[in-house]
C-alpha cells in the first residue's frame, strides 16, 4: 500500500531530525530522552536514589535516561500499553493506564513505597482532528495527575506532557492547587510545530 503524503512527510522529518540521529548515535531508545535531559539540566528534577514512575514509557527513552541518574539505589517503574525491551533497574508493566488493572499492577510494583517523581509522556493515538485528540490527551493528563496524587510523597514532583488547547488552562489551575510551583517547559527536542508542552509541578501538597 503506498504511503500517504502526510506519512511520507512525517518519515522524512523523522529521519532528517538531528535528535533522531543523535539518539541513534549515542544509543538512546528515542529522541524523547533529550526532552527529559533538557528539563533535567534546567530544573534538576531527578536525583540519585529516587523512586520514579514513568507513564507512557515505550520505547524507553525517559526510563533509560532516568535510570542513569538514579543509579543503583534508585528505581524506575515504567508502564505503557506497548511492549518495551528490558532495561536494567527498570520494572516494566505492559498495560492500559486507563484501566483499573493497570493501576493495581503499578501499586503492586511500588509495594506501598511513596514515589519521589511521577513522569508522564503519555499521548493518545493522534487522528489529526483536534476535537477528538485534545479531549483524549487531557483525559490521560487527568488520569496521570490523579495517580500522582495517590502515590507521591509530600514534596514530590510531577512532569506531564499536555497539548495546548481546550482544557489546558483548567488543568494548569488544578496543578497549581496541588503543588507549590508549576512551570511550563518546551524542550528544543520537541518538534516546533507540535502543540505539546511539559508542565513541571514541584513540591506536592498532601
Amino acid at each position: 500500500m503506498p504511503r500517504s503524503k502526510s506519512s511520507r512527510r512525517w518519515l522524512k522529518e523523522h529521519f532528517d531530525d538531528v535528535h533522531v540521529r543523535r539518539a541513534q548515535k549515542e544509543g538512546w531508545r528515542s529522541r524523547a530522552a533529550f526532552k527529559l535531559e533538557e528539563i533535567q539540566q534546567k530544573d534538576r528534577l531527578l536525583k540519585a536514589g529516587q523512586h520514579v514512575v514513568d507513564l507512557g514509557a515505550a520505547p524507553g527513552g525517559w526510563s533509560q535516561y532516568a535510570g542513569r541518574i538514579l543509579g543503583d539505589r534508585g528505581r524506575v517503574v515504567a508502564l505503557d500499553i506497548l511492549p518495551m525491551d528490558a532495561l536494567a533497574d527498570v520494572a516494566f508493566i505492559q498495560a492500559d493506564f486507563t484501566e483499573d488493572a493497570a493501576l493495581e499492577q503499578l501499586r503492586g510494583a511500588l509495594g506501598g513505597r511513596p514515589v519521589d517523581v511521577v513522569l508522564s509522556d503519555m499521548a493518545p493515538n493522534i487522528t489529526g482532528q483536534s476535537a477528538v485528540d485534545q479531549p483524549r490527551a487531557m483525559y490521560l493528563a487527568e488520569l496521570a495527575l490523579d495517580f500522582a496524587g495517590q502515590v507521591l510523597r509530600p514534596g514530590g514532583d510531577f512532569l506531564v506532557k499536555v497539548f495546548q488547547g481546550e482544557g489546558f488552562e483548567e488543568y494548569l489551575r488544578q496543578l497549581r492547587g496541588r503543588f507549590k510551583r508549576v512551570v511550563t517547559r518546551k524542550p528544543q527536542a520537541s518538534r516546533p510545530r507540535s502543540r505539546e508542552v511539559y508542565l513541571l509541578a514541584r513540591d506536592f501538597r498532601v
